[in-house]
């Protein structure tokens, strides 16, 4: 495997840049492709962004996280994944305010995200009750981790059994307001035009396509990210932390303001939950990769707080999906606002624990 640490700065920071800049225009097209192949094939958003969208915007960070516990950086792969589930939230208020109109979470009209959610804090949890009890191996894999694959895929099969339910009625101050229900159905139509001259066919073969890009320029991304993270000194502090984070949540940064921006909020939040329940699943992918004991019994403190910082601001977002207001401050829902400060006091926490 190469070592980008080896790589002098100047040419790590020129590919870094360039991987940033392809990664964001392939997202950018690709959440359109996902969207027309959501009204051509009847599946709703929330399974499309959830599956579609969170798989292909998650596959630099499985290949980074593969090689890593390949190499023996097992423990280091599991700090990405629960430093970005915290990142990938944050997200979702940096969405809010580009969008600027009205709260996120008030515009959402598929309930389904809410259980999505839900769901995100159950994996975590898991998680993290590993990293606080120890973990022992069973059949080369940790048990906590064994946990963790059998969630992930009970979400998945939950969430594939709740689409067709009654959408949520857009709400305006608490009040049902007809006329921005009507909004989304000309957003969602409006999206739909983009591709309706192609075939479901030539989509799906455009997203496969703009996937691959994704996973290569992603993947260049995650290892550049972390020589940097390295050559600079970075590595071990909280400003490492968050520069991580966010270089391998690119990918779905791209796609969610794509999706927002376009008026499929839907898609964009259900981008960031899939996204999160992959990291959870990861876990024991790490670990069957991985040589040595399982991975959350090496994982401490640090690691602990990070997935608690992780639940903390989804139940924030969650609770924000359920109260449905739209009074904003500072172009953002209460929500958000609450998102970034848990977020910031997370941080300096981090800072003293590392």
């Amino acid at each position: 495997m190469f070592d980008f640490t080896q790589t002098p700065i100047w040419i790590n920071i020129a590919v870094f840049v360039a991987a940033a800049v392809v990664v964001w225009f392939a997202g950018a097209r690709i959440t359109g492709y996902a969207n027309a192949i959501s009204n051509k094939t009847g599946i709703g958003q929330a399974a499309i962004g959830m599956l579609l969208l969170g798989g292909v915007t998650s596959l630099p960070e499985i290949g980074a996280t593969v090689t890593g516990a390949a190499t023996g950086a097992a423990l280091l792969a599991v700090n990405n994944l629960f430093g970005s589930i915290a990142a990938q939230v944050v997200i979702l208020a940096i969405v809010d305010i580009v969008i600027g109109r009205r709260a996120l979470t008030s515009e959402l009209p598929d309930p389904t995200v809410m259980l999505q959610g839900g769901l995100n804090i159950l994996l975590i949890t898991i998680a993290t009750a590993g990293i606080t009890v120890g973990d022992i191996a069973f059949l080369g894999i940790g048990l906590w981790a064994w946990a963790s694959i059998f969630a992930y895929a009970f979400s998945i099969y939950i969430l594939s059994k709740a689409g067709g339910g009654r959408p949520w009625l857009a709400a305006s101050h608490g009040d049902v307001e007809i006329g921005l229900e009507d909004q989304h159905k000309q957003a969602k139509e409006k999206a739909a035009q983009e591709h309706a001259d192609m075939s479901l066919g030539q989509i799906i073969a455009w997203t496969v396509g703009l996937g691959l890009v994704i996973l290569v320029s992603g993947y260049l991304l995650a290892r550049t990210g972390d020589a940097l993270a390295e050559q600079t000194g970075l590595g071990d502090s909280a400003v490492g932390f968050v520069f991580l984070a966010f270089a391998t949540s690119l990918p779905e940064f791209s796609t969610a303001i794509t999706a927002a921006k376009s008026g499929l909020y839907t898609l964009a939040v259900s981008d960031i939950f899939g996204t999160n329940l992959i990291n959870i699943g990861l876990i024991f992918v790490i670990d069957a990769v991985a040589p040595g004991e399982p991975v959350l019994a090496q994982a401490g403190t640090l690691d602990a707080f990070g997935a608690l910082l992780g639940i903390a601001v989804t139940v924030l977002f969650v609770i924000g999906m359920a109260e449905r207001r739209d009074k904003t401050v500072l172009r953002m829902g209460l929500d958000s606002l609450a998102v970034l400060f848990c977020y910031a006091a997370g941080l300096v926490v981090l800072f003293f624990l590392r």
